[in-house]
């Protein structure tokens, strides 16, 4: 049957009948699945830690990927860098993968010792909060308290303990009289010494490694 009219009317009122039967038809709901407990399992979901482990999985640890990729990073051959680059730029990226890699070393050097000088940091707090404790069960012990019994073999264990952390005492007497380590209370005049000589401990001190952290009070007698 012949058309009549004009064709481009007639095409585009056809056009117009499927945008209007678009719009009329239902559109599709969408569905999210917001059960707090799986189907399939029947494991409890938990959407927020889900999202967080896939974030640290993604992360990683950051000086190790570094690591990593420095390590496995191969500088290719003059030839064959940037398809004819000659052999000053192949050099060049040597050199600059070499700058990088010393960095990052120097880097990862100063971050161990960073940590090492805070975990040093730590324990001397520690053992410095206990030398109040340590000269109470000194006390007790001078007193005859802790000659036997209970608290004697607790006390012991402290002292051990904090030994393995190296916690060194400074109780000797008949040693030269040292300012760095002891703290000079009285002087007397001693008959048969020839140097300042440590005579009595009023106090003892303490020190791990070289780090002094208290002096020993002490009474020094010295040549008459």
């Amino acid at each position: 049957m012949p058309h009549h009219g004009n064709e481009e009317e007639h095409g585009s009122s056809e056009s117009r009948r499927d945008a209007e039967q678009q719009e009329n038809e239902p559109q599709k709901p969408i569905i999210h699945d917001n059960r707090k407990v799986d189907p399939k399992t029947g494991q409890a979901r938990h959407p927020d830690q889900e999202r967080a482990a896939a974030g640290d999985s993604d992360s990683g640890d950051a000086l190790s990927q570094a690591e990593d990729i420095l390590n496995s990073v191969e500088v290719p051959a003059a030839e064959s860098v940037a398809q004819g680059a000659g052999a000053a730029e192949a050099e060049e990226l040597r050199n600059d993968l070499r700058r990088l890699q010393a960095e990052y070393v120097n880097y990862r050097k100063r971050v161990e010792r960073d940590r090492a000088v805070a975990g040093e940091m730590a324990v001397i707090g520690v053992l410095n909060s206990l030398l109040p404790v340590l000269d109470d069960v000194d006390a007790a012990r001078q007193h005859g308290d802790l000659t036997d019994g209970p608290f004697a073999a607790i006390a012991a264990k402290l002292e051990n303990a904090l030994k393995t952390y190296g916690l060194v005492r400074i109780d000797e007497t008949g040693v030269e009289f040292d300012p760095t380590i002891h703290e000079a209370l009285i002087q007397q005049p001693g008959p048969d010494v020839e140097i300042d000589t440590v005579s009595q401990v009023l106090r003892s001190g303490y020190k791990t490694g070289d780090r002094v952290l208290r002096a020993a009070q002490v009474i020094v007698a010295v040549p008459a």
